[in-house]
């Protein structure tokens, strides 16, 4: 085994996120572009993103329409999972660019940024080491203290948030608050996206303490009202319902909206009230009313339109937010009209051809909700939940080798995607593979221990095991963890059939077809019922679940 080239000094100073990942396609793009271009062009957006002394070079063939946005204009910030989708790419990307049986060796691997941290892990896991053998170790030479001023360290906060790199643009930030004077422009800016960045990763109280340094150090409304716009997501946004403090969320965003009234430039006021309804329209709906945040997001809408021109990114969220909730509504019809609309704006945002194709497979228009689906896998990086909504959309018609591939390469892409193993073993399950169904059922559980539908898949493979003890185990914690999961109380009653209790298994399926009356679940009441003596409501039974 041969070295691809020199170690690579890992530490994340001074070059910061993807340290690792842009010296290897430093060493591997060039000679890409001579004998693979049309690889290199596959993966434009990645090879861009990762390794930016290479822009010169790689044309970019997919650009979304906030790389051409003045500042003030990009409003969107990519999720943490945009790194994975990066290092997804890349990864495919290095195995069909390297030449097999070649070495990388990584040093300070324990100083690296997380970007090449989770770089790192997937070339590890998705390349063979026999193509190439990834090796990264800590220790390594030592790096003097970091000297960048605060110009040199805004450019990279600022490019970080524009990429997703959220770790770095919250340390970086931090230490380049500490050399700008508080109160003034280039202090604000760099405030705002240190603040953005840590409540992306979730860190709140630190970000509500950067934020509450904005209150304390400004007099400026506009800040004031960007600042409660902040606090107020920081509530309402909370992944964990349980954390959420609604109450304070719409205290501050009403302060937002009281001090983005008073604003005197007419652009920047329609702007902000428009952009500061958006976020009260997320606390009324979270508070359960829907109409009122419906009502929110079409005023905002109309403050769009005095805009003219400019603020098109703020013009597709809110067309999409209010599509979402007309599809919420039951008024699908203008949901796929505003879906189109989003779309129209930047046919190279994926996000909301993954949300039109869900609610075009909902409608049962399946070969419209793949090509959305397949849309949103060309725009952009490997994006597993478009792959996963694939396989439903496959599953439903039929087609169980293509939804079993999907449902492959999500897990390939994201080995902690617990739905991808629920769905995956529950199919495989079906087709009576069960080795394969209890190795995803182990492998989800160790991700998801006390998962109700994996109880309830392991549950069915127990009984089919004839593991009868086993088996009720499983499903009775199912059904305390989930007691409306209609397919745990219909396993729970095969079981206790299985296990010489027809009467349970009358009652367990019964609650099952209250929940989710299925014909399956009819015939197999049936059965039990007959076994009972009971046969003119088992044949009543076997009407209603008609031929199987």
């Amino acid at each position: 085994m041969r070295l691809l080239m020199p170690a690579i000094d890992g530490h994340r100073q001074p070059l910061g996120p993807y340290t690792v990942g842009a010296a290897l396609l430093g060493r591997l793009v060039p000679e890409a572009l001579d004998r693979r271009p049309e690889l290199v062009a596959e993966h434009d957006i990645e090879i861009r993103a990762v390794a930016p002394a290479l822009t010169d070079l790689v044309p970019a063939r997919r650009v979304t329409l906030d790389a051409w946005l003045p500042d003030d204009e990009r409003i969107l910030v990519p999720a943490p999972r945009r790194t994975l989708r990066l290092a997804n790419g890349i990864a495919e990307f290095v195995r069909e660019a390297v030449e097999p049986g070649l070495c990388v060796v990584v040093c300070n691997a324990d100083h690296a940024d997380p970007t090449d941290t989770e770089l790192l892990d997937v070339l590890m896991r998705r390349i063979p080491a026999s193509v190439l053998a990834v090796i990264a170790y800590a220790g390594g030479p030592e790096r003097p203290p970091d000297t960048r001023d605060a110009a040199e360290l805004w450019a990279l906060v600022d490019r970080c948030v524009r990429e997703g790199f959220l770790h770095a643009a919250a340390e970086l930030g931090q230490r380049a608050l500490a050399l700008v004077e508080p109160g003034r422009e280039p202090w604000w800016r760099l405030l705002q996206r240190t603040a953005t960045a840590l409540g992306g990763l979730g860190r709140r109280a630190e970000a509500r303490s950067v934020w509450e340094r904005a209150r304390r150090s400004s007099q400026d409304p506009a800040v004031h009202a960007a600042t409660a716009y902040g606090l107020a997501m920081l509530d309402a946004r909370d992944p964990e319902p349980e954390r959420r403090d609604l109450g304070r969320a719409r205290g501050w965003i009403n302060q937002a909206i009281a001090i983005s009234t008073l604003l005197t430039d007419p652009r920047q006021r329609a702007f902000k009230l428009g952009f500061d309804r958006n976020g009260l329209a997320l606390v009324e709906l979270r508070e359960g009313r829907p109409a009122r945040a419906l009502a929110l997001v079409e005023s905002a809408i109309e403050l769009a339109g005095e805009l003219e021109n400019g603020h098109p990114v703020h013009r597709m969220v809110l067309l999409a937010n209010r599509a979402q909730l007309l599809a919420g509504m039951g008024r699908v019809k203008e949901a796929l009209e505003d879906f189109s609309a989003a779309i129209a704006v930047d046919p190279m945002f994926p996000d909301y051809y993954v949300d039109r194709g869900n609610l075009l497979f909902k409608l049962g228009l399946y070969e419209e909700a793949l090509a959305d689906y397949e849309s949103a896998l060309r725009a952009g990086p490997p994006l597993p939940e478009a792959h996963y909504n694939r396989a439903e959309v496959f599953l439903a018609q039929g087609d169980v080798p293509g939804a079993l591939g999907d449902l492959a390469r999500v897990i390939e892409l994201d080995p902690s995607y617990v739905d991808a193993y629920i769905n995956r073993a529950g199919l495989l399950a079906a087709l009576e593979r069960d080795g394969e169904a209890r190795a995803d059922v182990e492998a989800g559980l160790t991700r998801a221990p006390g998962n109700p539908h994996l109880l309830t898949v392991l549950g069915q493979l127990e009984t089919a095991a004839g593991r009868l003890a086993e088996a009720r185990d499983a499903l009775d914690l199912a059904i305390d963890r989930a007691p409306g999961l209609v397919a745990a109380w219909g396993n729970r009653g095969v079981l206790r059939y299985a296990a010489g209790d027809p009467a349970g298994a009358v009652a367990d399926l019964t609650r099952a077809i209250e929940l989710g009356p299925e014909p399956d679940l009819y015939a197999n009441r049936a059965v039990a019922l007959r076994a009972l003596g009971r046969a003119d409501e088992a044949a009543a039974d076997e009407a209603r679940a008609g031929p199987l």
